[in-house]
């Protein structure tokens, strides 16, 4: 498997961290779609939000535990929004569960 996500918890590819402990890794997005966005990902390489399941549901809970902490660090008091795609027609680009935290301006209503 070449997960780009898992390489990156590796430390075989250089991210911008911004948060990490020893179940999930936060870093900024390459390709940034609001003024902040940053990218949180379990340690444990889970495809997407089907393959979660009573095994590996802690990590998501501990990554929903985290992102309050994650978004005051990177200054999002007004804020913010998470998205998790799911799939190819959702635009899921990375095959590894990730949650894009969005802010730093006033976000649009619309999400299609």
């Amino acid at each position: 498997m070449d997960c780009l996500f898992c390489r990156i918890v590796k430390g075989e590819i250089p991210s911008n961290k911004v948060y990490e402990d020893e179940m999930c890794l936060a870093f900024y997005d390459i390709a940034p779609q609001t003024p902040t966005h940053i990218l949180v990902i379990p340690k444990l390489h889970i495809a997407s939000a089907n393959e979660v399941n009573g095994t590996n549901s802690e990590y998501v809970a501990h990554i929903f535990e985290m992102i309050p902490e994650i978004a005051k660090k990177a200054g999002l008091s007004g804020g913010y929004r998470i998205v998790s795609n799911c799939g190819d027609d959702a635009c899921q680009s990375v095959k590894h569960l990730h949650f894009h935290i969005m802010g730093g301006k006033k976000l649009s209503e619309s999400m299609a």
